[in-house]
């Protein structure tokens, strides 16, 4: 059961790269930290373990479940969806469908269970986080499957911060659009690219705890761009 008292914080993704950076940075600032991922972290206070299945509905039922198991009456102050992957491939690949099918799974299934989650167990001004990607502003014909989901994404946040949208009240809803975000599996499969073009796991995981505590958050519905140049990294709503 979450902590009385103690600023929450839930983390989709909590076991993947970016989100294994949020949950230590959360955590060194003094919040309780949740994770929802496939695996356990074992940085974290409490860990949800999301069941794999074709189905989205059992899925998603499965994850909110067990979520409100853990929570019980208690809200959080920020639910943080850093879930997702990448596949490339054309509309002729061979793999087409396996790679637009994995990518739905990946970003917006989870988008959509954060999203219903920050309905139930998100305070009043709370912090949703989702991820979008800043190719999918434009059209991505050598990775279909990829531009697609995270531009359902973007359509989910703004959305979101529309009138009725179920959020409580004064909560935000955004977006970040990385280029491409410094991994240890992105330096593996590319090498040879220019590092200081990536954007730090360091920077994300900072700037989502200043708009969880309020410090330059943007309005709620924002696709925020993360957009690295030689090392220095800025963050621009796209228009």
């Amino acid at each position: 059961m979450a902590a009385a008292g103690a600023h929450r914080v839930i983390i989709y993704g909590g076991k993947g790269a970016l989100g294994s950076r949020c949950v230590q940075y959360f955590k060194s600032k003094g919040w309780w930290v949740g994770s929802i991922d496939i695996a356990s972290n074992e940085d974290a206070d409490a860990n949800v373990l999301v069941q794999l299945s074709d189905s989205f509905t059992d899925q998603a039922e499965q994850v909110t479940a067990d979520v409100s198991r853990l929570l019980g009456e208690a809200k959080v102050g920020a639910i943080l969806c850093v879930a997702g992957g990448w596949a490339g491939g054309n509309a002729s690949d061979t793999a087409l469908y396996k790679s637009a099918d994995l990518m739905w799974k990946q970003s917006v299934w989870t988008s959509v269970i954060a999203a219903h989650l920050a309905t139930k167990h998100l305070k009043e001004g709370g912090l949703l986080t989702l991820p979008g990607a800043k190719a999918s502003l434009a059209g991505t014909p050598g990775m279909i499957g990829y531009g697609m989901a995270k531009a359902a994404v973007h359509q989910l946040c703004k959305s979101l911060a529309g009138d009725d949208s179920g959020l409580p009240s004064n909560a935000a809803a955004v977006a970040i659009l990385p280029v491409t975000l410094d991994t240890p599996m992105n330096r593996k499969w590319m090498p040879d690219a220019d590092f200081g073009s990536w954007t730090p796991l360091d920077y994300v995981a900072e700037t989502f705890f200043n708009w969880a505590t309020g410090t330059g958050r943007p309005p709620s519905g924002s696709l925020m761009q993360l957009v690295t140049s030689g090392g220095k990294t800025v963050a621009t709503p796209a228009l």
